[in-house]
Parts: structure tokens; sequence; C-alpha cells
């Protein structure tokens, strides 16, 4: 299994947008630092919280303070961009970055960012699928002539060559429908999936999202099939909310306040979710989201478990995104990570199995290794000792 972050980001309003910026670059190099394997940034226009408009700009900057992770955009809102250009920036990322850009394409989800860009909701999708069609030619080398109703390509081909061979990886987010899951099926891209919504959406005990993560499969199984592709779970990716602390109760102590805060001004105040504002209902709704997979938070082994409860559940994935909230304070967030990678993820790598494996084996013959080592030291005493009524040597 790998490992890697999902930062949105969403940051409560009120801090400075300079220095925010500052921050999310710092936090780039942190899990660089911390061996993750990629970092997915998204784009949003509107709302407030979202504060990166181009992740691609972003991510340019950020693969100058770095060594080895990956970058994705979380995603490109395909209904937003010229498909020519996402493809040829793309490429162009793929070269800045040496072969560590990851093309994470998706419908959009923030309903103002498409009123202000004169985007009805509905027709999203058909827009998406136009666009990534046109996206996956252009990427194989092939030559376009298409006319949309809202892009117009004649003869167009992309003149840069790809620095990763076969171009670099693309993939589909998918939330809330199966259509994004069915159309990487249908064009031979990879998908990633929320696991579940973060701010407290519970039917009959389970948070909704974690029951669907199944079907998202067979989903996108039937539509490779039906285009006559084959698929493999080690492509698949989803994404999760993820803290740990040294105690299960520290760690929901850590982030409840951030979440609440997060639920009620982002999700009910400003995208107008139906839900209680009432705190008590709050903090049921976050228990009962924690208690549901819909959040792991807790210490190691909570958090092994969960992910391995996630994995009986879906079936099989290739990779687990952490997706990073500013619920927790920031020395709080910085330890979650460091805690993960150090202890959660060599669980599920086997980074630490030899170490253990000869740890049990020098516990399972500690006896004998001390008889051995009794007895070694005893007959180096004898060697050295003067037999009785020798005379030591002079001096010694």
């Amino acid at each position: 299994m790998r490992f890697g972050c999902f930062i949105s980001p969403l940051h409560p309003i009120g801090e400075d947008l300079n220095l925010l910026y500052r921050r999310d670059l710092e936090f780039v190099e942190l899990v660089d630092s911390l061996n993750y394997e990629e970092l997915w940034i998204g784009e949003h226009h509107s709302a407030g919280w979202g504060t990166i408009p181009s992740p691609e700009i972003f991510i340019a900057a950020a693969a100058e303070r770095t060594r080895r992770i990956k970058f994705a955009t979380g995603v490109t809102a395909l209904p937003y961009h010229h498909p020519f250009m996402v493809a040829e920036r793309a490429l162009q990322l793929d070269h800045m970055t040496r072969g560590r850009f990851i093309l994470g394409c998706g419908a959009g989800s923030v309903i103002s960012d498409m009123h202000m860009f004169g985007i009805a909701p509905e027709s999203t999708r058909e827009r998406t699928a136009q666009a990534l069609e046109t996206v996956v030619d252009l990427l194989a080398g092939r030559t376009v002539t298409r006319d949309e109703d809202w892009f117009r390509l004649v003869d167009a081909r992309l003149q840069l060559d790809p620095f990763t061979p076969g171009g670099p990886e693309v993939t589909v987010a998918s939330a809330a429908t199966p259509f994004g899951v069915r159309l990487a099926g249908r064009l031979g891209v990879s998908v990633l999936s929320h696991a579940a919504p973060p701010w407290g959406a519970v039917r009959s005990g389970h948070t909704l999202g974690i029951e669907r993560l199944a079907d998202q499969w067979r989903h996108h199984e039937e539509a490779a099939a039906e285009a006559g592709r084959q698929v493999s779970r080690d492509d698949w990716r989803l994404v999760v909310p993820v803290h740990v602390a040294p105690t299960r109760q520290e760690a929901m102590d850590d982030i409840r306040d951030g979440w609440l805060r997060q639920r009620n001004e982002l999700w009910i105040d400003t995208f107008g979710i139906p839900m209680s504002r009432n705190p008590m209902s709050g903090t049921k709704a976050f228990e009962a989201t924690v208690a549901a997979n819909g959040i792991i938070a807790g210490d190691v082994e909570d958090v092994v478990t969960a992910i391995a409860k996630l994995q009986e559940i879906t079936g099989g994935f290739g990779t687990l995104l952490i997706s990073c909230q500013d619920w927790a304070p920031r020395p709080a967030q910085a330890r979650s990570l460091d805690l993960f990678a150090r202890f959660v993820v060599p669980r599920f790598r086997g980074t630490a199995d030899r170490l253990r494996a000869s740890n049990d084996w020098a516990a399972a013959n500690r006896v004998a290794m001390q008889e051995a080592g009794f007895a070694a030291r005893t007959k180096a005493m004898a060697e050295h000792t003067p037999a009785d009524g020798a005379t030591a040597p002079a001096g010694g």
C-alpha cells in the first residue's frame, strides 16, 4: 500500500493569505521529509475557505522545494478549463517536476464557482466527459478536431513530448455518484474515491459514503470491461481524514473543535448542507462519523485497525490519501503525520518486519544465548587465572 496526503486546502477565514501560502509550502516540505509518496492539491475559486485557484502554479513552486514526492491536481475541475490547456500544462508540469506529476480531474464541487463561471451544475458531468476524452487523446499524441458548445479544436496536437514515458498518470475523482469511476473505467485511467463526507451526515449508524465504496469499484470494473479494458485495485486511491495521537482520547480532543467549526461555518452556513447547529447534535455527529470510519482518529493501533477495516469493506485498494484538514492545532497536525509515517505505515508496508523478526529470534533464543555467553566468559576466566600454588608473573 502507498500513502499520501490530500489538501484542498481549506483554511478558516481570518488568517493572512500570503502567510497561508507560506504555511502550505512548509507543509509540502514536511510531508516530503516524512516519505509520503503523493500530495494532492485542490482548486477553488469562491466561498473563502479554499485558497488555491491554480494548483498547477502551486505545484510548480512546491516541486522546487522537494526531492521525491509526487504531486497531483486534486482536482483540476475540467468544466472550467479548455481541455487543450489542461493537457498542455500537464506535460509542462511533467517536465518541471521530472516525472512527479499526476493529472487529477473532476467535475468540480463548489456550486458558487459554477455560478460565477455561468456553468449550470447539471452540465458539469457532460462537460467533464467531453474534456477528459479530449485530454486523453491529446496526451496519447493524437490529433483532435472537436466542436462542442463550450470549446472547439481544429487539427489540435500537443507540441511537447512527455518527460514520463507514455505521459503523466491521469486520475478521475469520484465523490457522490458512479459517474467518475465509470468514466475512468471507460477511458482507461485510474480513479480516486472520497471514502466519506467528513461533515457528519449519518444514516442508520453509518456515515454516508463508506457503504458505497464496494459499489464504486464494481462500477469502475463494469465500465472498463464494457470498453474492453482491465483495471487493477493497485491503481485505486481512497481519501479519508486521519488524525493520530498517543491516545484515542487525545486524538478526538485534538480535532473535535476544529471539525465543529468547519461543519458549522463551511458546510452549514456557507454551503447550506441541512444539519443542526445544536452543539450536542454536532458532537454526536462527530462521534458517529469517527465510529463509522468517515474520520479515522485514535492511537496507532486504532488507526491500523480502521485502515484494515477499509481494506475489508472495499475489497482492497492501492493508495490511502490522508485528507489533511485544519481541525487540530499545527503542532498536533505535524505530530499526527509524523506518528502515521513512523508507526502506521510500517504495519502495511512491512518496513519494520525484519527488525521485528530479528528481535523475535533473539528473544526466543535468549536462554541459549545467555548460556553460551556465560560459558564463554567462564572459559576465558579459567584460561587467565593462575593454577593453585602458582606465582603470578612479576608486575602482573
